[in-house]
């Protein structure tokens, strides 16, 4: 899976959310100000060659979908940060948050219920 710019994650969330769309729907659907629908419609076409969604013509008008999952996105994406900047260790990750205190006392303990109850 290759890794996504910047601009093209941000577009696939937007196509994650959408499940199937135009571009225009796209466009309408990010922040002001809003970038040129000629740019939002390259980077789809970019997202298209990377294998990340399906097109298909009705018409005048493609509709894309996504051909990944968001959620295995995630994995790999995670996997190559964790992999990168936390010496493969998830444990170097989370004390990472703790020490910037991105993550409270509470989330933590969350956290480790979450692990105890997949271990059962």
């Amino acid at each position: 899976m290759e890794k996504l710019t910047h601009q093209e994650e941000t577009i696939m969330l937007h196509i994650w959310q959408l499940k199937e769309c135009v571009v225009k729907d796209i466009v309408n659907e990010m922040d002001n100000p809003k970038p040129p629908y000629t740019t939002v419609a390259s980077v789809v076409r970019n997202l298209e060659q990377k294998g990340y969604l399906n097109a298909k013509k009705y018409g005048n008008v493609w509709v894309y979908s996504p051909k990944i999952n968001e959620d295995d996105y995630k994995k790999v994406f995670m996997s190559n940060v964790v992999k990168s900047y936390f010496e493969n260790s998830y444990k170097e990750l989370v004390s990472f948050f703790v020490k910037e205190e991105k993550i409270s006392p509470e989330e933590l303990q969350e956290i480790m219920k979450m692990i105890e109850k997949g271990k059962s």
